[in-house]
């Protein structure tokens, strides 16, 4: 309606908007923004439940869920995501191939647990039961955070009626000694001793590339996992073992005069990579963890 009324008949006339707008706005709560309803008992409801919600700390703004998968994510959730460089570049992977081309257009809110379904079934068309689980769990990551930020009241990913596949049954067997010896003979001279090095030692694939003769303690019969050899963006450099832990590992004798062999046969070269992760740095801090590490490897 119109503020001031016609001079012609005394009453306020109506706007072009009139009947296009609700009536009843609800006003006033603590950290909740206005809201408009077309009904008075819509209102007084509403009004009731959030100021409930408020004094329990658990109220949800409906409103605040209607943002974009893909908004959210690149917006309040990626931003914030720290840790091992090679980690979060899967992590990134997951999110690009499996997550938003799927699930990025949709609102928060409208994630439920049908929408899950659907998405988990099309992820067994392309995917096994572990990598499902890894894309179920970074999802899971992403609605739990817009939980805790008060845009979604519960995360669907957690409901009792959609899981993600169970883990696939089975434990690591280790190769028979004539596999061993036959993938051994199936190498060039310069790489079987990593064969030996995963067999006799134990160690990961990014130790044994990392390993160098100076980790070798021939007379107390131990070999010192110091650091890994890992690939972030296409670029190799150097990090601590897995867990960022070092470890000594027993030498048998075996290895250590095949290393000896090798050492003789394929003399180490100093290799300098940078520490952890190759990107250029772009702070004073960045710069100083990243430093080049050097050490000789063959």
């Amino acid at each position: 309606m119109k503020k001031r009324p016609s001079r012609e008949t005394g009453r306020r006339e109506r706007t072009a908007m009139y009947g296009k707008c609700t009536r009843y706005r609800v006003k006033g709560i603590p950290g909740v923004k206005d809201r408009s309803f077309d009904a008075l008992n819509d209102a007084k409801t509403w009004l009731a439940t959030a100021q409930t919600d408020v004094r329990r700390q658990e109220f949800v703004d409906p409103r605040d869920g209607d943002l974009p998968v893909k908004d959210y994510i690149s917006v309040h959730w990626w931003p914030t995501q720290s840790g091992d460089p090679s980690t979060i570049e899967r992590i990134e992977q997951r999110v690009r191939r499996h997550i938003l081309p799927h699930l990025g257009a949709l609102p928060l809110n409208a994630v439920g647990t049908d929408v899950l379904r659907s998405w988990k079934k099309r992820l067994e068309q392309d995917l096994g039961p572990t990598s499902i689980r890894l894309v179920w769990a970074t999802l899971s990551s992403v609605l739990q955070a817009a939980v805790e930020d008060r845009r979604l009241a519960r995360n669907p990913c957690r409901a009792k009626t959609v899981r993600p596949p169970a883990a696939a049954p089975g434990r690591l067997e280790a190769w028979p000694q004539e596999h061993v010896r036959t993938v051994r003979a199936a190498l060039p001279d310069r790489y079987r001793i990593l064969v030996e090095i995963g067999a006799g030692l134990g160690l990961r694939q990014g130790e044994a590339f990392g390993l160098s003769l100076d980790d070798f303690d021939f007379d107390e019969g131990v070999v010192h996992i110091r650091r890994q050899i890992k690939m972030v963006r296409a670029s190799l450099c150097f990090a601590l073992p897995k867990g960022r832990k070092v470890r000594d590992v027993a030498l048998p004798s075996s290895v250590g005069e095949a290393a000896r062999r090798y050492a003789t046969a394929f003399p180490s070269v100093p290799v300098t990579m940078a520490w952890d992760d190759p990107r250029p740095p772009e702070t004073p801090v960045e710069a100083k963890h990243r430093r080049p590490g050097r050490t000789t490897c063959s």
